[in-house]
C-alpha cells in the first residue's frame, strides 16, 4: 500500500494541514452581526472551530505549526484585532486541524513580540475560545483555552469494527472446535454416509451394473508429500496484503493508517517493507526446491528476468496510468512504482541467489566450530555485493553534491527546517530523480506536502531507495536460508530469527539514536533509510516468530483468513487498483466526511478481496507470474 497515484478525475488533493488553506478565505472572516460563524460553515473531517476572542489594546497575529512538524515555520492563521473597548473582547474564528497536536503563537503586531505560546491537540467536530487577556500586571498576557462544545470521539468506529471482526473471529474458532468432535464428526459422517447413499440410489451411478466402493476410516496416516509448503509464509504475505489494501482503498480517512509525512512510522508505513522481506524468502525456498528438481540455472535466470519484466511493465502501463483524465501519454507517465521496486528487488535478489544458492543442504557438516554461522558463511559472495550496494547508497546519500541544497541532506524542505531549504525535499535521492526520470515521471504529490507543505514532486519509489529495499528483500532471503539449514528444527528457526530481529534493532537504536528525527539516520518511509530497513526487518522477524509459531509449529492457527490472499497476491494487489472505482469496493456516500463511512466502505471493500481470494484457493486458481 503504498504511495499511489490519484485513480479518480476529481479526486480531492487537497493536504490536510493544520489550517485547511482552501478554505483560508473563510476562516479569517470575522463573525458579523452578532452571529456564530460556525452556523453557516459545516466542518468537514479532522476539523474544529476555534474562536480567538482578544481583550489586549493591541492587534493580535496568530499562527501555528505542527508538533510533527520538526523545526518548521509558523504558518498565519490570521490578525484578531484589539478590543473594542476594556473588557470587551474582538473575535475571530478559525478552523484548525485536529489531526495532531498544534502549536498555537499569538504575536503583537505592533512591535511583533511573541505573546504566549499554546499547544493544544483539538478534538474533531469540537468548538474551543482562545482568550488573550492582561492579568492584573498589564505586563504579563495570559493565553487559554476554553472548550465551549465537547468533540466527537473519532475513533468509536475503529472499536466497533474490532468488536465485529473479533466476534467473527470468536465464532470461527468456536466453530471449528465444535466440529472438532468426536460426537460431532460421528454425527456429521452419518449424515453425509446417508446422503450419499441416497444419491447413488436415485442416480445413474447407483445402477445394478456397477460397483459402489463402501466408504470406510482410513486409519492409515497419509504419505507424506515430497515438498511441504509453510503456510506461515503465506499468512505473513496474506497479513501484509490486506493491510495494504486497506490504507489503499483509505484507511476510514485516519491519520494513522495514511503514510507519515517524512520521518516515523505510521501503519502504512510497514506494509510494503513487510512485503519485500517475505518475497526474499519465498526465493530462497522456490530456487531451492526448482535446483533439487533438476533445472538449472540458466533457465531459472531466464525465468526470473521474465518475471521481473512483466511486474515492471504491469506497474508502468495498468496500474500508474490516470486513464480516466485520457490515452496513455508518455509526457506525464509515472515510471517508478509498487511493482516496478519489486520487480527490482527481485530480479537483483534472485539473481544474488541464483549465484550462491546450494542444492544439497544435508550433506553439509555441523560439527565445525564456524556452523552457527553455516547460513551467512555459505553465502558470501552475496552478502558482499549487498555490502557494496550499501556502501553506494550510503556515499550517495551523504556524499553527492546537490544543487543548492547542503550535502548529506535528509530533510524535507519545505517550511522544516526554519524554510532554509524548500526546494530539497528528499536531498540526493530527489535529485537524482529528477535528473534521471524528470519531474513530470515521477509522483507529484507525496506525503510531505501534508505537513511541510512541500511543492516539489517527489517519489518515494525512487532510485536511490531502491537500493535499501535490495537489502530488505536480501535479509527475507536470510530468513529463507535459515529455514532451509535447520529444516523441522523449529527452535532453532525461532532463535535466529529472534537474533537477527535483536541485531537488527540495535543496528536502528544506534541509527536513530531512539528519536524520531535527531538521529544519523532518521526512520524515514520516502527515503526508504537504512534505518527504516534495519527497524521494518527487526520488526518482520518477529512477527515470523509468532506466525510460524503458531501456525506451522503448534497449529493453533490455520493463518484463514490471511493465508487466501497471500497465496493469490499478485492478482490481489493489481485487482484492486484497477477495480478501485467499482462497485462494491466504492460507492456513493451519503456523508462522505465521516469516518464510520469511509471506514465501512473501506473495510467492505478489503473485505471483498480476501473473499475473492478465498473462492479462487477453493477452486484452485492461482495468478502466478
Amino acid at each position: 500500500m503504498e504511495t499511489r497515484k490519484l485513480k479518480k478525475c476529481d479526486k480531492d488533493t487537497s493536504s490536510d494541514v493544520g489550517v485547511k488553506q482552501a478554505r483560508q478565505n473563510e476562516m479569517t472572516q470575522p463573525v458579523k452581526s452578532g452571529l456564530s460563524y460556525h452556523n453557516h460553515v459545516v466542518l468537514k473531517m479532522d476539523e474544529a472551530f476555534l474562536r480567538v476572542n482578544n481583550e489586549l489594546d493591541t492587534d493580535v497575529v496568530v499562527s501555528w505549526m505542527s508538533e510533527r512538524c520538526y523545526q518548521c515555520l509558523y504558518q498565519p492563521l490570521g490578525v484578531v484585532p484589539a478590543g473594542p473597548s476594556p473588557g470587551q473582547p474582538s473575535s475571530e474564528e478559525f478552523i484548525v486541524s485536529t489531526q495532531h497536536e498544534l502549536r498555537l503563537q499569538l504575536n503583537s503586531t505592533t512591535i511583533n513580540l511573541a505573546l504566549c505560546t499554546v499547544p493544544f491537540h483539538f478534538g474533531e467536530q469540537g468548538n474551543y475560545s482562545l482568550w488573550v487577556k492582561n492579568l492584573n500586571d498589564s505586563s504579563v498576557v495570559n493565553c487559554s483555552i476554553v472548550t465551549d462544545a465537547d468533540p466527537v470521539n473519532s475513533y468509536i468506529p475503529i472499536l466497533v469494527a474490532f468488536l465485529i471482526f473479533a466476534g467473527l473471529a470468536l465464532v470461527s474458532a468456536i466453530g471449528r472446535i465444535i466440529l472438532g468432535l468426536d460426537v460431532v464428526k460421528g454425527i456429521l459422517f452419518r449424515i453425509s454416509g446417508s446422503m450419499e447413499t441416497e444419491r447413488l440410489i436415485n442416480s445413474e451411478l447407483g445402477s445394478p451394473g456397477r460397483t459402489v466402493a463402501v466408504v470406510t476410516d482410513n486409519i492409515l496416516p497419509p504419505s507424506p508429500s515430497p515438498s511441504k509448503r509453510l503456510r506461515s509464509l503465506d499468512t505473513f504475505r496474506g497479513i501484509s496484503l490486506v493491510i495494504m489494501v486497506f490504507v489503499n482503498y483509505g484507511g476510514g480517512r485516519y491519520w494513522f493508517f495514511r503514510h507519515e509525512s517524512w520521518n516515523g512510522l505510521t501503519v502504512a508505513d510497514l506494509v510494503f517493507p513487510w512485503f519485500v522481506f517475505i518475497m526474499g524468502t519465498s526465493i530462497a525456498l522456490s530456487v531451492n526446491s526448482l535446483l533439487r528438481a533438476g533445472l538449472t540455472r540458466c533457465s531459472l535466470l531466464r525465468k526470473v528476468v521474465w518475471r521481473s519484466l512483466q511486474l515492471f511493465i504491469i506497474g508502468v502501463f495498468i496500474i500508474n496510468p490516470n486513464y480516466c483524465q485520457g490515452p496513455l501519454s508518455w509526457n506525464n507517465l509515472r515510471i517508478p512504482g509498487v511493482l516496478q521496486r519489486l520487480a527490482w528487488s527481485y530480479l537483483i535478489v534472485a539473481c544474488l541467489d541464483l549465484l550462491v544458492a546450494r542444492v544439497h543442504l544435508d550433506i553439509l557438516t555441523m560439527d565445525a566450530w564456524w556452523s552457527p554461522c553455516l547460513d551467512i558463511l555459505l553465502y558470501w559472495p552475496a552478502w558482499l555485493c549487498v555490502l557494496i550496494l550499501e556502501i553506494i547508497w550510503l556515499c550517495l546519500t551523504f556524499l553527492l553534491p546537490v544543487p543548492d541544497c547542503p550535502t548529506g541532506y535528509l530533510g524535507p524542505g519545505g517550511i522544516g527546517d526554519m524554510g532554509m531549504y524548500p526546494n530539497c525535499t528528499g536531498g540526493a535521492a530527489g535529485f537524482i530523480d529528477h535528473w534521471l526520470l524528470g519531474e513530470n515521471h515521477i509522483y507529484q504529490t507525496p506525503s510531505s506536502r501534508v505537513i511541510y507543505m512541500t511543492h516539489m514532486p517527489y517519489d518515494p519509489e525512487g532510485i536511490l531507495g531502491s537500493i535499501n529495499s535490495i537489502l530488505m528483500a536480501f535479509l527475507g532471503l536470510q530468513a529463507g536460508k535459515i529455514i532451509l539449514h535447520y529444516r523441522d528444527l523449529h527452535a532453532s528457526i525461532m532463535s535466529r530469527f529472534l537474533i537477527w530481529g535483536l541485531i537488527l534493532g540495535a543496528i536502528s537504536a544506534v541509527l536513530t539514536k531512539c528519536s524520531t528525527d535527531q538521529g544519523f539516520i532518521p526512520v524515514n518511509k520516502n527515503l526508504w533509510s537504512l534505518s527504516y530497513v534495519t527497524t521494518l526487518a527487526c520488526l518482520a522477524f518477529v512477527l515470523l516468530v509468532l506466525v510460524y509459531y503458531t501456525v506451522d509449529v503448534k497449529k493453533w492457527w490455520s493463518g484463514a483468513p490471511f493465508y487466501y490472499p497471500g497465496m493469490n497476491s499478485i492478482l490481489v494487489y493489481v485487482g484492486h487498483e484497477v477495480f478501485e472505482e467499482y462497485f462494491p469496493f466504492r460507492w456513493r456516500m451519503a456523508n462522505s466526511q465521516s469516518h464510520t463511512e469511509h471506514l465501512t466502505q473501506n473495510l467492505v471493500a478489503t473485505s471483498c478481496w480476501v473473499f475473492i481470494s478465498y473462492v479462487l484457493y477453493r477452486k484452485k486458481i492461482f495468478w502466478k507470474i
